[in-house]
């Protein structure tokens, strides 16, 4: 990596391995071919988008051995590859992410924050974030992003009815006095800003416009994942800005 960056997050890594297919949005077959050799087992993606670019057959992915009573499959797919770099599939880590970015206070604006609550209602959604700072309230959701062309990191890479919803209730937070923010976690260090993916969700794009025009902030964050001999490193790069 070129740029100065900053450790976020180490997630466990169990195993190599080459997609064969997704029969759906949550299960992917791969032919794991390290450590034990060739052998076929089915693996939980956990999101839901297309991923097209990153999820397809006979690419290159990293997988990370999960147990769980209710659990269908024995493995998690943690990241797959695109071009040289490998990018973070897995939405679960999403959280611990965005909470380094706030307690680390990477967003200038939300440096003197004195209190940071997860998951708070507002409206007819459940938000990532409700900060609070001397008597100030900031709402905040949290987007994860993989898709990248010609260097501009992209979202939705589906349409997505609940991710509009989200914004919606972003415009009706300044609407009603309080402050709001997206957070874009981007996750392709090919990226060099970010825009709504007007092509796949035009629903959405509209939606993210008409909220930049009422004052929602947005802040795309660039990271970067970084496999090692057990476990890959995701790395905080830097702020992207909005695409011209």
């Amino acid at each position: 990596m070129t740029h100065v960056s900053r450790h976020v997050l180490d997630i466990p890594l169990d195993a190599e391995g080459i997609l064969v297919s997704r029969p759906n949005r949550f299960l992917g077959i791969v032919d794991i071919v390290q450590p034990m050799g060739s052998k076929t087992e089915k693996v939980h993606i956990h999101d839901p988008g297309r991923l097209t670019d990153i999820l397809y057959p006979g690419n290159q992915v990293l997988l990370r051995k999960a147990s769980g009573k209710n659990r269908k499959t024995e493995w998690d797919l943690i990241a797959g590859k695109a071009g040289d770099d490998f990018v973070l599939t897995h939405s679960g880590y999403h959280r611990q992410i965005s909470m380094w970015v706030l307690e680390n206070r990477i967003i200038e604006s939300l440096e003197n924050t004195e209190k940071i609550l997860p998951e708070q209602v507002f409206g007819e959604s459940r938000l990532d974030y409700l900060l609070e700072e001397a008597g100030h309230r900031t709402w905040i959701e949290v987007k994860g992003c993989t898709l990248a062309e010609n260097g501009r990191a992209m979202f939705p890479d589906a349409p997505t009815a609940r991710g509009r919803r989200h914004v919606e209730e972003l415009i009706k937070v300044v609407q009603a006095g309080d402050k709001a923010m997206m957070m874009l976690l981007v996750f392709r260090q090919d990226a060099h800003c970010f825009t709504a993916h007007g092509r796949i969700d035009p629903y959405f794009a509209a939606a993210f416009k008409h909220a930049l025009k009422e004052g929602v902030t947005v802040h795309p964050l660039s990271f970067a994942f970084v496999k090692n001999d057990t476990f890959g490193t995701i790395y905080f790069l830097r702020i992207l800005s909005l695409c011209q």
